[in-house]
């Protein structure tokens, strides 16, 4: 905490931001040191101010992490002081980082089950451990009696996930969801004086007791500090048997997990994965298999530590909520899914709202949903045609953008809801429409969620082939640019069967905060509005800013950008660019580490060129084969600021 915290309004500020490429140098102490010698002055307000889209009039920012934002403070005289923000990198992926022990490690580098490194082999003579180029998911964690040695200042830890890699070093072999998704612990030296953060140890966590990561895309740090990981896409069990040559992916990552592409369990993936860091920078998992089995982007545990909102990024996705049995417990609860009333848009006026019922689909221990996935095969479950059999015995249900004809059979309704989830939730009626529901935060004042819709199409348009009629979710008219949700949080709640759901913290309606804004292709080829969100991904709120903090994953801006979002004020600023190419990927916000705040938010797969991008390929390519070596790395840092 800051000599001077107690005589401001707010707490000290420090903003971080780990998409990484620009270093910060000695911003955080020039601050520091234009204030530590003043007498102590109020702070009234902070704000961002905002950067134009990089262009094509300056090339090399739209080819790395580019930041001309800045923090405004006004103080109590009427002062106002413009802060400059910028970058500092903890690694880049695929170079070697210290393993606390006197060694290195490599960044982002991929383990099998035995915990020996995945060797790509692709290039003869240039063999080499795969590494990632796709980091995501990011906590920063801080804990009461850190025994790292070799730290200066504080202690901080910091977890990072790596989503997939791109492609091998051949470039013509696809990677996407091929490797067990590594997940590091990061040892952090915090200077107690300017706020930066050092890489001291990098210890890459054994998964192997959870059969290794599936896809871990966005995370969340729960309020007992642990961070919470997530499996996207969860492997089809019935792709195996009526479509196996769509299995490939699974089989490629069983391959290269066990060594063998029949051995994983499609069962044992699309779960929450959980980390507890322990003091000495190493860290612990364990899955949480009664949470549901589907798309998780990320959860979002709320502040009663038992009622858990969660993302599904999936075509025909859902809203699940979890409720634990017990507060700090993930381990056992019972799991409830949406049906929409009458009524559901997206309302850029931001006044419409629809009411939200609830169905529980069961209740469950993650040991019990575990040996279930043991034990069980899917056709044990239920049967699944891809073709009409002309059968009443069947029930026609759209999950994952396609049409299929079901049976449950007897006695297996509660293996269903937690191992063949969205096909069970789709049989009880749930409201099953959504597009990509990615990240995931709540407004704990207000009592708001906040959730992002990636893009608005398919599923939730009336007419196509994946829209469930009568189900709620069937607007008249695709919204490619996406938008963000809002719903607000109660409690007294009854589900559609008449039992009370033991929270105050369920999603009653849901309603629209931001809606993204389709265009004509503008001059830069632009296909949504570039000075508003498009495809919004990662989501985080700040109570400390009272500001929403919003990352994309756009195919319709040239580069993805970095939001803020003033709930207040409702003012919307540009914080950051990515790479070209590239999405912003592990938003996270700490509002007070040691007096600092923290924001990260990594990027990943810089130059994965779109239709969009042609005109400028040729020019930008070379340049991000300079910067993130031959376009196989990504990095992480963070951006930094403080007032005093």
């Amino acid at each position: 905490m800051s000599i001077y915290s107690k005589t401001l309004s707010r707490r000290d500020l420090l903003t971080l931001l780990s998409v990484s490429v620009l270093p910060l140098s000695s911003l955080a102490t020039h601050l520091y040191s234009d204030t530590v010698n003043t007498s102590p002055k109020r702070l009234k307000s902070i704000k961002f101010k905002g950067m134009a889209a990089p262009s094509m009039d300056n090339p090399a920012e739209m080819a790395t992490v580019t930041v001309n934002s800045a923090l405004q403070v006004t103080l109590d005289n009427g002062q106002l002081i413009d802060y400059a923000l910028d970058y500092q990198t903890f690694f880049m992926t695929g170079t070697p980082v210290p393993d606390g022990k006197g060694g290195t490690i490599l960044a982002g580098g991929y383990y099998n089950i035995h915990n020996q490194p995945i060797i790509d082999s692709t290039v003869k003579g240039k063999e080499r451990q795969f590494f990632s180029d796709c980091p995501d998911g990011t906590s920063l964690i801080q804990l009461s009696q850190p025994t790292v040695k070799g730290i200066n200042g504080n202690t901080v830890f910091a977890v990072v996930q790596f989503e997939y890699t791109s492609l091998a070093q051949d470039k013509s072999t696809m990677m996407y969801g091929q490797l067990p998704s590594p997940i590091a612990v990061l040892t952090l030296d915090q200077n107690p004086i300017t706020g930066q953060l050092k890489l001291i140890k990098y210890h890459n966590v054994d998964t192997s007791s959870v059969y290794g990561l599936w896809i871990t895309c966005g995370s969340s740090l729960s309020p007992w500090s642990t961070h919470l990981s997530s499996e996207e896409y969860e492997p089809d069990a019935f792709e195996l048997m009526n479509n196996p040559e769509q299995a490939t992916v699974l089989q490629g990552f069983s391959q290269h997990l066990f060594g063998h592409k029949n051995t994983a369990n499609p069962y044992h993936y699309g779960h929450i994965p959980e980390v507890t860091v322990n003091p000495d920078g190493t860290g612990e998992i364990k899955k949480h298999y009664c949470m549901g089995r589907f798309s998780h982007e990320l959860v979002q545990v709320m502040p009663d530590n038992r009622t858990v909102l969660m993302g599904d990024d999936a075509t025909n996705a859902g809203l699940f909520v979890f409720i634990a049995n017990k507060a700090a417990d993930l381990s056992s609860g019972t799991l409830y899914v949406a049906q929409l009333g009458e009524g559901f848009s997206i309302d850029a006026s931001n006044k419409n709202t629809t009411h939200l019922s609830w169905i529980k689909l069961g209740t469950a221990h993650s040991d019990d949903i575990l040996n279930l996935a043991n034990r069980l095969k899917p056709s044990d479950i239920m049967t699944v045609k891809i073709i009409d059999p002309q059968d009443n015995a069947y029930t026609k249900i759209t999950v994952n953008g396609k049409v299929e004809w079901v049976i449950l059979h007897k006695g297996m309704a509660h293996a269903a809801a937690f191992l063949e989830t969205h096909r069970y939730a789709a049989l009880m009626g749930a409201s099953l429409g959504f597009s990509k529901m990615e990240g995931t935060t709540v407004n704990i004042k207000d009592k708001i969620a906040y959730q992002a819709l990636q893009n608005i199409h398919s599923s939730m348009v009336s007419g196509h082939k994946a829209n469930v009629i009568n189900n709620g979710i069937n607007l008249p008219k695709a919204i490619h640019a996406g938008a963000i949700l809002q719903y607000h949080l109660g409690g007294h709640l009854y589900d559609t069967d008449g039992n009370a759901i033991n929270s105050e913290w369920m999603p009653t309606n849901i309603g629209t905060l931001l809606v993204g804004q389709d265009i004509t292709p503008d001059i830069m080829g632009n296909t949504a509005n570039p000075n508003w969100i498009a495809n919004p991904d990662n989501l985080k709120f700040s109570e400390t800013l009272r500001t929403l903090f919003i990352g994309e994953d756009s195919t319709q801006h040239i580069n993805s950008y970095l939001w803020a979002y003033h709930v207040d004020t409702q003012e919307l600023v540009r914080l950051a660019s990515m790479p070209v190419g590239a999405e912003a990927t592990g938003l996270h916000i700490a509002d007070n580490i040691n007096g600092w705040t923290y924001i990260l938010s990594n990027f990943q797969h810089a130059g994965d060129w779109s239709k969009i991008h042609q005109p400028f390929k040729h020019t930008l390519e070379p340049l991000l084969k300079n910067n993130y070596q031959d376009k196989f790395s990504a990095t992480v840092g963070y951006l930094t600021c403080k007032i005093i």
